[in-house]
């Protein structure tokens, strides 16, 4: 019996480990992807990143108020930051969401990047995502420089006091080192198969 539980909580302890390193590290290579955009675009992260200063991978949904709060300033960042070569790309990684209802909530919404479904849910795996709305900001070398949050306040942009995302692509774009690589992102949980 003695064995079996040490069995068990060594086996515990590797599986805490494995779920631990697989998290994907600032300055670590970014894992790619090709998938359809919703208006039937093929999208791939090498291609984008050959012909711009960043991309902006974010995770999104349609049923979760906290995404849907920032529904407008993703739509501004994403229009302000495209004249500065930055490419926003959502990304629906929801099993509960239909490509038709994500495709109805962008242009209901007025999003005009990119926004793809992530079937089975792989991409949100590759980069660990684990909410919407979560940001990895992507550069040409191909590896992470910023995963988190867009801002601290979900519930009134006026009342943002940390804008992390924008204070990223500032820095980045100005070719100074982001003060905040990585921020704490909150919202709904991804919505695994």
């Amino acid at each position: 019996m003695r064995r079996w539980k040490t069995f068990l909580l060594a086996l515990a302890g590797a599986v805490a480990l494995t779920s631990v390193s697989s998290a994907l590290s600032i300055g670590a290579p970014a894992p790619g992807f090709s998938l359809t955009t919703l208006d039937g675009k093929p999208l791939s992260l090498a291609d984008a990143l050959k012909t711009h200063k960043a991309v902006v991978v974010l995770f999104v949904a349609t049923r979760c108020p906290y995404s849907n709060a920032y529904n407008e300033r993703m739509k501004q960042m994403a229009d302000a930051y495209d004249k500065q070569g930055v490419l926003f790309v959502g990304i629906n990684s929801n099993s509960s969401e239909p490509e038709a209802e994500a495709r109805e909530h962008a242009r209901k919404h007025g999003h005009t990047f990119p926004i793809v479904k992530d079937p089975g849910n792989r991409i949100a795996d590759l980069y660990d995502a684990k909410r919407t709305p979560e940001a990895f900001v992507v550069t040409p070398d191909g590896n992470l420089r910023y995963h988190g949050r867009i801002d601290d306040n979900s519930e009134d942009a006026a009342k943002v006091t940390s804008p992390d995302l924008k204070n990223a692509l500032d820095s980045l774009l100005a070719g100074r080192p982001i003060q905040s690589a990585e921020t704490k992102a909150f919202g709904c949980t991804i919505k695994r198969v």
